[in-house]
């Protein structure tokens, strides 16, 4: 079992189009110390990191020159490692986490597990293609890399919502909560949550 002391994750990784470090501490207090170059998504990394109550400093500079799009999916990238790294065989969590959240006319349902089979479904339409200068869709490849590499079941609907603000902070609230949740230790448990023992 992962003891609390060692709930922490921390990676590295530079490549040709970006250079991203990201510390995670699971047994956090929502502290959050954010920059990308990318303002939309320190904004949405600050929400998730707060609504999760985890630690979370990542420092990312990407050839956003070109767009988001690399500095982006890489920070799911980097970001989902470290919770794979923070959990180790992931043994007396919760395993699974899920929430509502409300945000004016938006409604945004999450459910997730943290199963050790990475997959996405992804039930959200923005009909406006910016924010300011974000690209809305980049918000689905952040979470299809993040569950990939978190091992994660991730399951994200909008049931209904029109300002594309609105709905992407919805989504990355929600996500933040049930994450929090999945990854809570369970009084009890020894192991895994699971009847075959592992995961």
């Amino acid at each position: 079992m992962v003891s609390i002391a060692t709930r922490r994750g921390e990676v590295e990784r530079k490549t040709h189009e970006t250079e991203i470090r990201v510390l995670l501490e699971l047994d956090g207090a929502g502290q959050a110390e954010i920059a990308t170059g990318v303002g939309f998504m320190d904004h949405m990394l600050t929400l998730f990191t707060v609504h999760g109550f985890f630690n979370l400093n990542i420092t990312a500079q990407g050839d956003t020159f070109i767009d988001d799009h690399h500095t982006v999916e890489d920070i799911g990238i980097c970001l989902g490692q470290a919770f794979a790294r923070a959990l180790g065989d992931k043994s007396g969590i919760n395993r699974y986490g899920s929430d509502y959240v409300p945000m004016d006319e938006t409604l945004v349902r999450v459910c997730l597990d943290f199963s050790n089979r990475p997959f996405l479904h992804y039930g959200v339409v923005i009909a406006d293609q910016k924010v300011g200068t974000f690209d809305t869709a980049l918000t689905e490849e952040f979470l299809r890399a993040l569950s990939l590499h978190a091992g994660m079941t991730l399951h994200v609907d909008m049931l209904h919502g029109q300002n594309a603000h609105h709905i992407i902070e919805a989504v990355f609230k929600a996500v933040g909560r049930a994450m929090g949740e999945a990854v809570s230790l369970r009084q009890g448990l020894t192991g895994a949550l699971s009847s075959k023992g592992s995961l």
